[in-house]
């Protein structure tokens, strides 16, 4: 459980962000709001963990922080700005499922019946978000959240794949830096000069940069190195919830009835997330993914000890 409630802040403070993207941050730069959210926080997290990538993790981490951030991160500021926060944040209920099937595919954790139905049943429900609203839903938009959530799916998986026996604070770190990286010179090319931030503006890319980039993302990391892939696209129903939340309560929007029974079925879906649901087959690491000397205090205590106990035949068998 503390596995859970630690990941579930991820969501919740995502769901958070797309109103605060809305409303305080600029509209017309996406690529410039992506790079001010990824680099200070990537900065941050590596002024914590003070480790650089070894071997594999330089095009990992290029690999990992141009799905995770760069594409991402200006996707989901251009859905925040063209769909109201409840919209925006509802088409990320789809998750579970695009996480669940690549999971199957990427890292052999079968989706349980229970797992697939909730997903299809909050597929429903998204439907009737979008398509039963009292005015036209940005389609723009909508395509932006979609193929936000289809990238983001690909690239969490892909980073529970790989991140086995990295630390994660580390891994997190080089995602986000690597991914501001990209995005600056593309937005210096694009945009032009950044943009004048007022004083709202600022403290808005604190949240964003500090507590839904940063803290979120270490956090929802951590919970797919330690939760199954469908417990983890289960909790992060906080974000749609969160999302409606402050839509209604302090943006002021209005959902109609059949909107609000499609928020109930996404809601409402099965949770259940025991072993019994799906067969899952733990991570085994690359052979260059094994600690040397050198790296060995980064490796968990109980790890260390499993490895060695496997490596002890062989070597018994060598003496």
């Amino acid at each position: 459980m503390r596995w859970v409630a630690l990941t579930a802040v991820a969501p919740a403070a995502w769901g958070a962000n797309y109103y605060v993207t809305h409303e305080f941050l600029p509209p017309d730069s996406p690529l410039y709001g992506a790079a001010l959210r990824a680099l200070p926080a990537g900065l941050v997290l590596l002024g914590l963990c003070r480790q650089r990538p070894r071997g594999v993790w330089w095009w990992r981490s290029a690999v990992l922080g141009l799905l995770n951030v760069s594409v991402f991160f200006v996707l989901v500021y251009a859905a925040s700005q063209l769909l109201p926060t409840s919209i925006a944040s509802t088409v990320m209920a789809v998750s579970p499922l695009a996480m669940m099937l690549i999971a199957w595919v990427l890292v052999s954790e079968r989706p349980g019946i229970a797992h697939l139905a909730g997903a299809a049943i909050g597929l429903g429900g998204v439907c009737l978000m979008l398509l039963t609203g009292t005015g036209g839903v940005s389609v723009p938009g909508v395509l932006a959240s979609a193929a936000a959530m289809l990238v983001s799916s690909f690239g969490y998986i892909l980073t529970k794949r790989w991140n086995t026996g990295t630390d994660v604070l580390a891994s997190t770190a080089w995602q986000l830096t690597a991914g501001g990286l990209f995005l600056l010179p593309v937005a210096a090319a694009v945009e032009g000069p950044p943009p004048a931030l007022s004083t709202p503006a600022l403290l808005a890319f604190g949240y964003v940069t500090l507590v839904a980039t940063a803290l979120a993302f270490a956090a929802w990391f951590t919970g797919l190195r330690h939760l199954p892939v469908g417990t983890v696209g289960l909790v992060g129903l906080l974000n749609p919830v969160t999302g409606v939340l402050l839509g209604i309560a302090v943006a002021g929007e209005v959902l109609t009835v059949q909107q609000l029974c499609g928020l109930a079925l996404v809601l409402g879906r099965p949770t259940r997330t025991g072993r019994r649901g799906g067969s899952r087959t733990p991570l085994q690491p690359a052979p260059d993914e094994y600690p040397t000397r050198e790296s060995s205090t980064a490796i968990p205590h109980e790890d260390q000890g499993t490895r060695e106990q496997g490596a002890a035949p062989t070597a018994c068998r060598d003496e």
